[in-house]
């Protein structure tokens, strides 16, 4: 009995326990970890569907389980930062759990490994263009004039325009897309806000901290760049408009031109036929309630 009993607690415990699993997503990563004799899978499509099926045995259990991004680069890193030697289990193991901590990760919720591989990669993305952004942000310093911190201001500005866009968008589910043209790459950043029916918006904190520091460097370098919202409600055709950025600030696109960008062709110039049920319109006035002042030095 007192055997049983044992056994039954720490099938209970089990449940207890979060789990988290490091993703190999592609296959070069993938071939990257067949180098070590202790990874002893030797088919990538065969090692998803034994990861999708360890995942839907842990979720019939009742048990929670994270899905982190395992990078083979960073696992060795790891290794030889700590003196670990890369070719255990454990080490492996080890490496998981830092990334649980610090790494891109998305929680597995029944939905299939095809849905949630493009959803690691993209919260993936979403982190190193944060880290990215906010490394550039911080390294501007102070401004040699009045000693203010450029960044610091920069970002403060770039949330009351964040929260003055919502503010004034059409009701329905927002889609807001900032690009900001810089060295060596232009960065894009994506933040999706939802109305429920009492009228509040709803954010994901991550994305709205990316989407900000990446505005905020295009505003604090005076870099080339915009915003382009689109909205969308039951009933009622999206809605899509947008500005650039001009200075340390935003300037309204006019109807022309956010039409023009949405239906020419990037690479040719050719003209593409535009949206059925879309209408290419003027941004709503933002006004400048509690602006932050720009940093004119």
């Amino acid at each position: 009995m007192a055997h049983t009993d044992d056994q039954t607690m720490r099938r209970v415990l089990r449940r207890e326990i979060a789990g988290t699993i490091g993703l190999l997503t592609d296959e070069h990563d993938f071939r990257a970890m067949r180098h070590y004799r202790s990874f002893t899978f030797d088919d990538h499509k065969i090692y998803l569907q034994q990861v999708e099926a360890l995942l839907r045995t842990r979720a019939s259990q009742g048990s929670h389980t994270t899905i982190a991004l395992f990078d083979p680069l960073e696992f060795a890193e790891f290794c030889a930062e700590r003196g670990l030697d890369p070719d255990i289990p454990s080490s492996r193991t080890r490496f998981t759990a830092e990334l649980a901590t610090t790494g891109p990760t998305v929680p597995y919720q029944g939905q299939p490994l095809a849905d949630l591989v493009p959803a690691l990669v993209d919260e993936a993305v979403r982190q190193a263009t944060w880290e990215y952004a906010s490394t550039l942000l911080a390294r501007l310093g102070s401004c040699a004039t009045c000693g203010e911190d450029i960044g610091r201001a920069a970002f403060a500005r770039a949330s009351n325009l964040v929260v003055r866009i919502l503010d004034t968008a059409y009701a329905g589910s927002r889609h807001l897309v900032c690009s900001v043209t810089g060295t060596p790459e232009t960065l894009v950043s994506v933040l999706h806000a939802d109305e429920d029916a009492e009228g509040a918006t709803h954010l994901d904190e991550a994305e709205a901290l990316e989407f900000t520091t990446v505005l905020a460097l295009g505003l604090a370098t005076r870099s080339p760049g915009g915003l382009v919202m689109r909205t969308s409600a039951p009933g009622t055709s999206d809605r899509i408009y947008g500005w650039r950025l001009r200075g340390d600030g935003l300037e309204p696109l006019t109807a022309g031109e956010v039409f023009d960008a949405y239906c020419t062709d990037i690479d040719s110039g050719d003209l593409i036929s535009p949206e059925s049920g879309v209408d290419y319109c003027v941004p709503p006035d933002l006004g400048n309630e509690e602006a932050p002042p720009a940093h004119d030095h």
